[in-house]
């Protein structure tokens, strides 16, 4: 999993609760990186899903609220850090129709080894868009709030409903997202 997304959940952790949590939650995670991660590192995700269990013990929370808050932190922190990534793109459906096709193409140039998830979009109406995610790594709640991140980065009010399954040892969730135009 790429370090930017570790490095932003610690920063993440620390703005929202506080340091003192963070070093709490990295003490109590049994790391194999000890928590010393870089933005252009590639580390196990499993290390991840151990922090945010940590966290929720920690600030009693669900984990699945805290890693689609992340997943919305996530989207206008990458967007902010790599604007050449929305092109001339002024929707969020428009946005996440191009998320194979050019976003991950332009990560693959900034970070050669990242394994990113896959997603195939169908395109049904102007304000809405059905997206099939597919991935190794069991992250599809990060990918609910990565798309609601999208929403609000371009002031659009999304309306997302999911389903999800395991086949085949991936992790595939369908999301129907709506633009309700508010």
């Amino acid at each position: 999993m790429l370090g930017i997304v570790f490095t932003e959940f610690m920063e993440m952790v620390e703005d929202q609760f506080s340091a003192d949590v963070l070093d709490d939650v990295l003490d109590s995670s049994n790391l194999d990186s000890e928590g010393a991660y870089t933005s252009v590192g590639y580390y196990d995700h499993q290390e991840m899903i151990r922090m945010v269990v940590a966290l929720s013990k920690k600030v009693n929370l669900p984990v699945d609220d805290l890693i689609e808050t992340f997943g919305q932190h996530l989207f206008g922190v990458l967007i902010s850090k790599y604007p050449t990534l929305r092109g001339d793109i002024d929707s969020a459906l428009d946005f996440l129709e191009t998320v194979d096709s050019t976003v991950h193409i332009q990560v693959k140039k900034l970070y050669p080894n990242a394994e990113l998830p896959e997603f195939d979009c169908e395109r049904i109406s102007n304000d809405r868009l059905n997206l099939h995610y597919r991935s190794k790594r069991p992250f599809s709640v990060l990918a609910l709030g990565l798309i609601k991140g999208c929403g609000e980065f371009f002031g659009d009010t999304l309306e997302v409903s999911h389903s999800s399954r395991e086949e085949k040892g991936f992790y595939l969730t369908d999301f129907v997202v709506v633009d309700v135009h508010e």
